[in-house]
């Protein structure tokens, strides 16, 4: 499949052009990748991150704020009329890993990596307020640059929401888009859907509390080894027995660890996991029962059990309006054969599913496997040895573009 960096651009439509905008735009886009490629941060407080996206875009007419709780940076951009607001964001935090691409860019810091594509998020995001900028007589409204710390596991988009993200241009935003750049898709082919795109993921422990005992007396012992054992088929006879299977959950047992040594039954047993649902009602269903399905089981094995659920991202659910405009915009940029409409949502979890639970919107996946890769062997996103095709890069400059435009255009 040929990437959108080598198609022509289409004729008789509004969007005509912004492709070849953002293919200028592609040294700096790059080169700003390449730069917080190298210097990787973590979590929720990244200055150097910060730094460099701040310095990309000052001689920008675009108001920028940082976070006062994290090192998030906000840009607003205004039109030439007024308007409404739309929001564009993309995350800029990394992973723990030791990267090993052999790329001339690779990271610096030992135990640091950009192995999930933020890097390209913050660059695509970047040329976009750029290209935008330069179009501003174009826009009835403003855009809201949501550049965010900490997706990785930390809540970062909760924290920018509650430091007020949605209300800075001074009207709510009514629109949301959010790009996430993917290793094993092909270059520059978007793919998303209405509705459920990706799923919740909350984790779970128990502690299966027995009595310890001599392993050649068990009689004498209440094993807790058996209970936590029985609790694994347990939990998935509940997922295939008693939650919709068209409204699905996923609940993986990832790790259990009991005991010492190989002659003395353990006074207790561990047990955790992730919950992965597609939806707030299923994802409230698990979050009561899977305790009470513990706590049953431990019981018929004489244990007690403490059992609980911590909450982490919610379902990340595109408005259907909004996914379809998307779609459309992207087969006006990229031409029908590089756009395709997802069948099935993905398992992982993403935090901007909290920005989406507040306005509507769409979260999408812009592929980014280098054409040369077979991709059977392809390293995916979180591998230490990712590789993203930075030509992809431009389609996602000029989507992000493209639907600023589009919610803002005069009516």
């Amino acid at each position: 499949m040929t990437g959108p960096t080598d198609l022509p651009t289409l004729p008789g439509n509004r969007h005509a052009g912004l492709l070849e905008e953002a293919r200028k735009l592609q040294d700096r886009t790059v080169e700003l990748r390449r730069a917080v490629h190298r210097y990787p941060e973590q979590g929720l407080q990244l200055p150097r991150t910060q730094a460099a996206i701040r310095a990309a875009l000052a001689d920008l007419p675009i108001e920028l704020t940082d976070g006062r709780a994290t090192t998030s940076l906000t840009g607003v951009l205004r039109g030439a009329r007024p308007g409404p607001a739309v929001l564009l964001r993309g995350d800029m935090d990394a992973l723990p890993l030791d990267e090993d691409t052999g790329l001339d860019f690779a990271s610096e810091v030992e135990g640091s990596m950009h192995a999930c594509g933020h890097d390209t998020h913050v660059a695509m995001l970047a040329s976009a307020a750029r290209l935008l900028s330069a179009r501003v007589d174009e826009l009835a409204g403003s855009v809201v640059f949501m550049f965010q710390p900490g997706e990785e596991g930390f809540h970062g988009a909760r924290h920018m929401i509650h430091e007020g993200v949605l209300d800075v241009a001074g009207t709510r935003v009514t629109r949301a888009f959010g790009l996430h750049t993917i290793a094993n898709s092909p270059s520059g082919v978007l793919q998303l859907r209405g509705g459920p795109m990706m799923a919740s993921a909350d984790t779970f422990s128990v502690e299966v509390i027995g009595r310890g005992g001599h392993g050649s007396a068990p009689h004498d012992a209440i094993d807790p080894v058996p209970a936590a054992a029985a609790m694994v088929g347990a939990l998935q006879t509940m997922v295939t027995r008693r939650i919709d299977v068209f409204d699905p959950a996923v609940i993986s047992v990832t790790r259990i660890a009991a005991g010492t040594t190989t002659n003395i039954i353990p006074e207790t047993a561990v047990l955790e996991g992730t919950i992965r649902t597609l939806s707030e009602s299923t994802r409230a269903f698990v979050r009561e029962e899977l305790p009470k399905v513990c706590e049953a089981v431990g019981a018929a094995h004489g244990c007690r059990v403490l059992a609980g659920v911590d909450p982490g991202y919610p379902p990340t659910v595109n408005d259907p309006a909004v996914a379809a405009e998307v779609l459309a915009l992207g087969a006006a940029i990229l031409g029908t054969e590089n756009v395709e409409e997802a069948t099935t949502p993905i398992m992982g979890a993403e935090d901007f599913s909290y920005v989406l639970q507040r306005v509507p919107g769409a979260f999408a996946f812009i592929g980014a496997r280098p054409p040369e890769f077979d991709p059977a062997e392809t390293p995916d996103n979180h591998s230490n040895r990712v590789v993203f095709h930075e030509p992809a890069m431009a389609a996602g400059v000029a989507l992000y573009a493209g639907f600023a435009l589009d919610a803002l255009r005069d009516a």
